[in-house]
């Protein structure tokens, strides 16, 4: 069921200029599935004559009209989940219900973005003089490049997609290679639902010449990237030498506080279930669990059993609640978080090996009493690698939290009010949920601060980055 990927330009699918294509691995059991179609120069130079093109239609489309086809391309999303979560499971190794619940996600993405277009208002400012008019108009920014990763193929490229499409901006997505074939389902459902030929073009190849090649292109009015923190500060250092906006969604490294008033059972239990998922390979994992001491003990325990009874294995299989990582690469960055934790005197509750010799299987693994000092209290694990760490009181808590120079994403547990307060004061991060899972919903913010980004992928907020401001004062 799984079938080569294709480039998209242009409203048609169609093999690379040159003909090369890379294969695609399936994470559980390292078999190829298929092959990518690997853009060259002369096919990103057809993208963005197409996404000129396209353009120029697009914006004069109607934000009724344009609101009308997104929600026909969710329409078509929600027949096709079964067939795309399959064909993600496969490639990305997720287990199948988390596959279905990101397609299923994205098409009320779409829906939302749809809605909010219809509502992108301009204003009217009073003016001083009798006779004057002074308005403010929004319009959209031109031709946006785009740039996704492989963790959530379809989650990360619909919101970039439908922000761009709601605003009536053109866009080509860079795709990842690793998991090439969901998103291309994606831009298959607006395809499908009649979008014109060039608004929205798709290619694969190698990450840093397509972005070099299309940042600076005159074509390209906007950059959204979402990935690692290195690699995002040296694309909005050259979408700045260009005076291109920049939507940054970053690396984490999300601190979990856990009062000593908190539901122990409750938090240990979300906690399980929200580190585990994709095997931690989230930008907004929790990852450092700050816990007051009264408590240590007790959700340490409670986490760790959870853990160890967690069922790994294929994502295609019932009952499988953490799948593969995504590539060797990964296996080999988790042994060596855990070996660097131990020598420098963590504990390994559970968990910490390599599983099998097929496929990239890596045991859920909880450290306790990890110093600071550890690599993996200062890089991003991104993988199933839970840090537990005994504070004193809420301001030990609070100056972990923030010791790092990330601000993605933040969690805490705790029953007191005033607890809660400061612990939302507190916590210098772009998002932050208490006491359950709020994060990511389509309707609100996503985005970090400081090394985690700067922007906003979710909510009202996002159309802004995809909007310019222009304002008309006339007389008579």
């Amino acid at each position: 069921m799984y079938s080569d990927v294709l480039l998209y330009i242009d409203g048609k699918w169609t093999p690379s200029a040159d003909g090369k294509a890379d294969p695609v691995i399936n994470p559980a059991n390292e078999n190829k599935l298929g092959t990518v179609a690997h853009a060259s120069i002369a096919d990103l130079d057809q993208a963005l004559a197409a996404a000129e093109r396209g353009f120029e239609i697009w914006r004069n489309v109607s934000a009724f009209d344009r609101s009308k086809l997104m929600r026909k391309a969710a329409d078509l999303l929600r027949e096709r989940a079964e067939s795309i979560a399959r064909i993600m499971t496969l490639e990305q190794g997720k287990p199948l219900a988390q596959s279905r619940m990101e397609v299923l996600g994205a098409a009320d993405t779409i829906d939302w973005f749809a809605e909010e277009a219809r509502r992108t208002y301009g204003r009217i400012v009073p003016s001083r003089t009798a006779g004057v008019d002074q308005l403010v108009y929004k319009r959209p920014v031109g031709p946006v490049a785009a740039f996704t990763p492989w963790n959530f193929p379809i989650n990360q490229a619909v919101r970039k997609i439908s922000s761009a499409l709601a605003t009536g901006c053109s866009i080509i997505v860079k795709g990842p290679e690793e998991t090439p074939g969901s998103p291309a389902e994606l831009i298959r459902a607006f395809a499908d639902a009649g979008l014109p030929a060039g608004v929205l073009n798709l290619v694969y190849g190698t990450p840093a010449e397509i972005s070099e090649y299309l940042i600076p292109h005159p074509v390209i009015r906007k950059i959204s990237f979402t990935g690692s923190t290195a690699v995002g500060k040296q694309l909005a250092a050259l979408a700045g030498l260009h005076m291109k906006r920049a939507t940054m969604e970053l690396g984490g490294h999300a601190p979990v506080i856990v009062a000593a008033d908190a539901d122990i059972d409750e938090a240990a239990s979300l906690m399980t279930t929200h580190k585990f998922r994709n095997a931690g390979q989230v930008c907004v994992s929790p990852t450092r669990f700050l816990i007051e001491e009264p408590v240590y003990e007790h959700f340490v325990h409670r986490f760790t059993r959870l853990t160890s009874e967690l069922k790994v294995g294929d994502g295609l299989e019932d009952g499988v609640q953490m799948g593969p990582l995504a590539n060797a690469r990964r296996v080999q960055a988790m042994e060596d978080f855990v070996q660097d934790a131990v020598s420098c005197g963590a504990e390994l509750a559970t968990g910490g090996k390599r599983i099998g010799n097929a496929g990239y299987f890596f045991e859920p693994t909880v450290l306790t009493n990890v110093p600071k000092h550890a690599r993996a209290m200062n890089e991003e694990p991104f993988g199933p690698l839970a840090l537990m760490v005994p504070v004193k009181d809420m301001d030990d808590a609070l100056r972990e939290a923030n010791r790092l120079n990330y601000g993605l994403a933040a969690y805490g547990f705790a029953k007191s009010a005033k607890t809660i307060d400061r612990i939302s004061d507190g916590i210098e991060t772009g998002m932050i949920t208490i006491n359950h899972l709020g994060l990511a919903l389509p309707e609100v913010p996503f985005g970090g601060i400081r090394d985690s980004g700067h922007g906003t992928e979710g909510g009202a907020d996002a159309l802004e980055g995809y909007l310019e401001t222009r304002f008309v004062t006339r007389r008579g």
